[in-house]
């Protein structure tokens, strides 16, 4: 491990943007890494807000009330486990692009267990309850339901496209991220059957999102198009589409992360080594923070006053400073590594990541950067889920929680 704070600091400005917003052409989709482009009850009562911490207008009706608007993920420090998370046995769930599933034993580093869950396995998505994670397969077109409390799968269950899933505030859907599809399919998250789909015939890669404060607005990053698409929750709709300042069209727009104060999304851009600003309405793009080569994911510390960016082409994790996206640090991984995407424990003590290109996990330190592990794992691990988390509830992907 390396430091780079010191010229990282010097280096990386946030500069001011105009809004980029104007139409453009549709790209042919390179290839997602593992994955072709085609056309084709939350447990407890949730805080009462006081004055001394805020509430967030108008928010999505049935969403649990945000504690304190300075900070969205005030429910989700170390050790804040919901009953159900209480329940569950500790375990980090490796999704591959083999169709398997690998479990490891977080306090020993070891493969405990395997089991088949589908034909091509992308990520392990927390339930909004928390009381089930789902093994998404995109290629069989099938979720795996796994039981936190015993690490073991379930019957699979279909499901149109789940490259990736997130789960509306409320907890009234289920949402497969149908990339090979462009759309967005809502499911009733008790019975899986569809209520909606939402086409975004100009979001090439739709891929990954975060949620304004209030609920009632999402970002969906569309990977293969350099933009975003901005959806209305309420309605189910398109409300714009917001062009990058690049638009990378191979690996561009990835992971998206709502700012704790709710002030601005950071979206990670893997072709252009950045990640890109938008404001708290994601109107526009406001500013630019460069990373590293092969920008993707994005994980807060349990305290929510960092960032960690993986830049799974530079060996290296940026740190940034969560509300303003100052730099902090960089740590470095001994090559070659490809850290791609996975969780803080909850505790707040270690972050985990696949190794993309490199059939690895990654285990770091969260104080110094320090590599702790390199566990061995199958090729193409990738939505690597450290489980459980804190928060009263998930909104999905790998355990973005609140």
């Amino acid at each position: 491990m390396r430091s780079k704070g010191a010229a990282l600091a010097a280096g990386a400005v946030l500069t001011l943007l105009a809004a980029c917003t104007s139409a453009a052409d549709d790209h042919a989709a390179g290839e997602h890494a593992g994955h072709p482009s085609s056309s084709a009850t939350t447990s407890g009562a949730p805080p009462t807000p006081t004055p001394t911490t805020p509430a967030v207008a108008n928010q999505l009706p049935g969403m649990p009330p945000v504690s304190d608007a300075r900070n969205v993920y005030s429910d989700t420090g170390a050790g804040m486990l919901s009953a159900a998370a209480r329940a569950a046995r500790p375990l980090v769930y490796v999704p591959h692009n083999s169709g398997e599933v690998w479990v490891i034993d977080p306090a020993t580093f070891a493969v405990v267990d395997r089991f088949p869950a589908g034909a091509e396995v992308q990520h392990v998505v927390p339930s909004w309850d928390m009381a089930t994670l789902y093994a998404t397969d995109d290629i069989g077109n099938t979720i795996t339901p796994i039981d936190p409390v015993t690490g073991g799968p379930g019957p699979r269950i279909p499901v149109d496209d789940p490259y990736n899933m997130y789960f509306t505030p409320d907890g009234a859907a289920a949402i497969s991220v149908a990339e090979a599809r462009r759309s967005l399919v809502f499911y009733d998250p008790h019975t899986w059957q569809e209520q909606t789909r939402l086409v975004l015939p100009d979001c090439a890669g739709v891929d990954h999102a975060d949620f304004t404060p209030d609920g009632r607005t999402a970002v969906f990053s569309c990977e293969f198009a350099g933009r975003v698409a901005v959806v209305d929750v309420p309605s189910r709709t398109l409300v714009r589409m917001i062009d990058m300042p690049v638009m990378h069209t191979h690996m561009g727009p990835q992971d998206v992360k709502l700012a704790p104060d709710g002030s601005r999304f950071y979206v990670a851009d893997s072709d252009q080594g950045s990640v890109w600003v938008l404001d708290g309405a994601a109107t526009q793009v406001i500013g630019e923070l460069p990373t590293g080569p092969g920008a993707h994911g994005l994980y807060l510390s349990r305290d929510a006053t960092q960032l960690y960016v993986t830049n799974r082409r530079d060996d290296s994790v940026s740190v940034l400073e969560a509300n303003t996206g100052a730099p902090i640090t960089t740590w470095t991984l001994p090559g070659p590594s490809s850290p791609d995407m996975g969780g803080v424990t909850a505790d707040g003590s270690q972050l985990w990541l696949s190794g993309r290109y490199d059939a690895e996990v990654y285990v770091i330190s969260t104080a110094d950067g320090s590599l702790l592990a390199r566990i061995p794992v199958a090729e193409g691990p990738h939505g690597l889920c450290v489980w459980p988390q804190p928060g009263r509830y998930s909104l999905g992907h790998t355990g973005v929680t609140r």
